[in-house]
């Protein structure tokens, strides 16, 4: 089995952005967002994990048919969260012997393949077991919060810390992780797991737990301001950054 696989989280079923389909499959330069994805992930993994909903199994496997794409689908039978999604990984093919594991939401059009590679690359030379891309921004709904050294202590959702979002480094994302010692965390029942806006099992949280057991955490601060780009509602699509963008 390959050692690394790639992962999207695609679960979503669009109803916030006003969708009758799951947001992944809206299109995007001509393109629906998961298609852009799977292009993208092609050189690192040709079949990646796709978690979906039960919902959007159908119009996801039928999008896939049409375009010739392959993936591994894996439903997500309930919306219990991310960090339920992420465990999904286990019951992929040749999970168990897979070293490294490549997350990416599944509403992120614009990801650029410079990010995406250098961040692989840093996971694996530096011996990580957590790394992810992060970009400044004037209004971060996720806060990288580091120590004296620079350090990455915490990565904290905004909202449900009560925060109300400003200046400072948000992640985006783009996760490389070490799947056996991050799920082995995600599976615990820990401080901060549940939201507490939403009630459901989370995915940021562990790396405060990562970074208290003495695991290698990471942030990289080399996201584009395309990679940037992400479907919450359909007016996030509106005046996309237009500097080489393809089709």
């Amino acid at each position: 089995m390959p050692e690394l696989r790639a992962l999207i989280a695609a679960a979503g079923t669009g109803s916030r952005a006003g969708l009758p389909y799951p947001k992944t499959l809206h299109p995007v330069l001509g393109r629906p967002i998961l298609l852009r994805l799977l292009d993208l992930l092609r050189p690192l993994d040709p079949n990646p994990v796709v978690i979906v909903s039960p919902l959007g199994a159908a119009p996801i496997r039928a999008t896939l048919g049409a375009d010739g794409a392959t993936a591994e689908l894996i439903e997500q039978s309930r919306p219990t969260g991310m960090g339920d999604a992420i465990l999904l990984f286990r019951q992929a093919q040749g999970a168990a012997e897979t070293e490294h594991l490549l997350i990416v939401w599944g509403d992120i059009p614009l990801l650029e393949r410079v990010t995406v590679e250098a961040l692989v690359a840093a996971h694996r030379d530096h011996g990580n077991d957590f790394t992810f891309a992060t970009r400044h921004v004037d209004e971060a709904y996720t806060i990288v919060e580091r120590d004296a050294e620079g350090r990455v202590t915490a990565l904290i959702e905004t909202r449900e810390a009560g925060l109300v979002p400003g200046p400072g480094e948000r992640d985006i994302g783009l996760f490389v992780i070490r799947p056996q010692a991050v799920l082995a965390v995600l599976e615990q029942a820990l401080d901060g797991a549940r939201g507490r806006e939403t009630g459901e099992h989370g995915f940021l949280y562990v790396v405060r737990h990562l970074a208290e057991r003495g695991c290698r955490v990471e942030a990289l601060p080399i996201a584009t301001e395309r990679d940037l780009v992400s479907l919450n509602r359909l007016s996030d699509l509106a005046g996309l950054p237009d500097q080489g963008l393809e089709p």
